[in-house]
C-alpha cells in the first residue's frame, strides 16, 4: 500500500483520497457561513462570558447574588405616659398635749448651731448633748501680737518690754479667776508637733491649763493662736542640750554648752521668733545646759525681753545657774507622766492635790500625749467638788520675780 496509514484510518470508507474542506465563499454569506461553524459559535460565547465578567468586576454587582426585599417603615408617635395614681395624703400627726420635746443627737445640735467642734481624728459626738456656756466674767486673753511688745529681729518678730515696763509675761498671761482654796497649775509640754494630741489638748483641757509648743511644728503659729483663742495661755519650748547629748538630740537650733555666747544668742533669737503671744519659755530637755554657766546669759536675755522661764522638772537635778538678771523662774514639783501609764498619771494627780492642800499651791508638768490629755480631762471634772482650783502657770512666775531656776514653787506660792 502506497497511502499513509493515518489517511487510511481517518478517511470514510468508500471514498478516494482525502481532500481539505472547502472554505465558505467570500462576502457576507461567507462570513455568516463561518459564524455558523461550531468553533466560531464557541468562541463568540466565550468572548461574551469574558465581557460580562469584566463588567461585573469593573462596576460591581449591587445585589451580589443575595436575595433583596424592600419594606416601608412608618414612624408612629409614642403613647403618652400613664399618670401616676393619686394617693390620699397621710393624715397629720396627732398632737399630744404636754408632749416632751424631741431629743436631737449631738451631731444635729452642732450642725444646727453652726458651732465648729475640734475633736481628735476618729472621734465622734457622744450620745449625751452637753452645752457649756462660759460665765460672762470668764477672762479672755489679750490679742497677739501686741504692737507695743514686739520688735523686728534678724529671724522674725521678737518679744520685748514695752513702754511703762509692760512685759509680755503680764499682757499675754491668763488672768487667775477669783476664788479661794488650794491651787494647782499644770503645764502641758511638747505640743505643736503631733496634730491629734495638740487638737485634743486645745479642745478638751480646761482653759486654765497652760500649753507649751515646740518650735518645730509645720504650722506652729496657727496651733498656738488656736490655743490662745480657746483660752489657754501658751509657752515656747526651748530646746537645749541634755546630759546624754548627742544620743538624745533636742533638735535643730538647740542651745549647746559647746557653743560660744554669740552663737547661742543667735539660736535663741531664731527660736523666739517662731510664734508670738507666749508668756515665757520652758526647757525642752536641757539638763546639761541649765547646769552650765553658758545658760546664764540665756536666762538673762529671757528676762530682758519680759518673759519668764519654767523648769519642767524632768531633769534629776534642779539647775544651779545664778539668776543675776532676776528673771521670773519656777520649777515643776511633780512630773505627772514620769511613769507613762494611766494609773500612774492618776496617782501623780492625787499627789498634786495633796501638795496643793499642804502648801496652798502646786506646779506640775506633763507631756502632751493623748493619754495624758485624757487623764487630766477626766480628773478635772471633779475639782469643784474637791474644792481645788486650776490656775495658769503664769501665776508661779508673776507672783515672785527674781527666784532661781532651782527655786521651789512652794516658796513662790507663798510669795504670791
Amino acid at each position: 500500500m502506497t497511502e499513509p496509514a493515518d489517511d487510511i484510518l481517518t478517511r470514510p470508507l468508500g471514498t478516494g483520497e482525502a481532500m481539505p474542506p472547502a472554505l465558505p465563499p467570500g462576502g457576507t454569506s461567507g462570513w455568516l457561513a463561518r459564524l455558523k461553524q461550531p468553533k466560531a459559535i464557541a468562541g463568540l460565547a466565550g468572548a461574551g462570558l469574558l465581557a460580562v465578567a469584566g463588567l461585573i468586576v469593573a462596576l460591581g454587582d449591587p445585589d451580589a447574588g443575595e436575595p433583596m426585599a424592600r419594606a416601608t417603615i412608618t414612624l408612629r408617635e409614642p403613647p403618652p405616659p400613664r399618670a401616676a395614681p393619686t394617693l390620699p395624703a397621710p393624715p397629720p400627726p396627732a398632737v399630744v398635749e404636754n408632749a416632751p420635746p424631741q431629743q436631737r443627737s449631738a451631731d444635729e445640735v452642732e450642725t444646727a448651731s453652726g458651732v465648729t467642734v475640734v475633736r481628735p481624728p476618729g472621734s465622734v459626738p457622744s450620745e449625751a448633748v452637753v452645752i457649756r456656756v462660759p460665765p460672762a466674767n470668764t477672762p479672755r486673753l489679750a490679742p497677739a501680737p501686741d504692737p507695743r511688745l514686739i520688735e523686728q529681729g534678724r529671724h522674725g518678730i521678737l518679744p520685748r518690754i514695752g513702754e511703762g515696763r509692760q512685759r509680755p509675761l503680764d499682757v499675754y498671761a491668763r488672768t487667775e479667776e477669783l476664788g479661794s482654796g488650794p491651787r494647782i497649775a499644770i503645764l502641758v509640754t511638747g505640743l505643736g508637733v503631733g496634730q491629734s494630741a495638740t487638737a485634743a489638748a486645745t479642745a478638751r483641757l480646761p482653759q486654765a491649763v497652760s500649753l507649751a509648743f515646740a518650735p518645730y511644728g509645720p504650722e506652729i503659729d496657727r496651733a498656738a493662736a488656736r490655743a490662745r483663742d480657746a483660752g489657754h495661755e501658751v509657752f515656747l519650748a526651748l530646746p537645749m542640750e541634755p546630759f546624754d547629748y548627742p544620743d538624745s538630740d533636742p533638735g535643730p537650733q538647740a542651745l549647746l554648752t559647746s557653743q560660744k555666747g554669740p552663737e547661742n544668742a543667735d539660736r535663741l533669737a531664731f527660736l523666739l521668733s517662731r510664734f508670738t503671744g507666749y508668756v515665757g519659755l520652758v526647757n525642752l530637755m536641757g539638763g546639761k545646759m541649765m547646769a552650765d554657766p553658758a545658760f546664764e546669759p540665756v536666762l538673762k536675755e529671757i528676762g530682758a525681753r519680759g518673759l519668764g522661764f519654767v523648769d519642767d522638772g524632768t531633769s534629776p537635778k534642779a539647775a544651779a545657774t545664778p539668776n543675776k538678771g532676776r528673771t521670773p523662774v519656777a520649777r515643776a514639783e511633780i512630773v505627772l507622766d514620769a511613769v507613762p501609764r494611766p494609773e500612774a498619771i492618776d496617782a501623780a494627780l492625787a499627789r498634786a492635790e495633796a501638795l496643793a492642800r499642804g502648801n496652798g499651791f502646786a506646779l506640775a508638768s506633763v507631756g502632751g500625749s493623748l493619754m495624758s490629755v485624757d487623764r487630766i480631762a477626766r480628773w478635772a471634772r471633779d475639782l469643784d467638788a474637791k474644792g481645788i482650783r486650776l490656775v495658769p502657770v503664769s501665776v508661779a512666775l508673776r507672783g515672785s520675780p527674781g527666784g532661781s531656776p532651782g527655786g521651789s514653787t512652794k516658796r513662790l506660792s507663798k510669795a504670791d
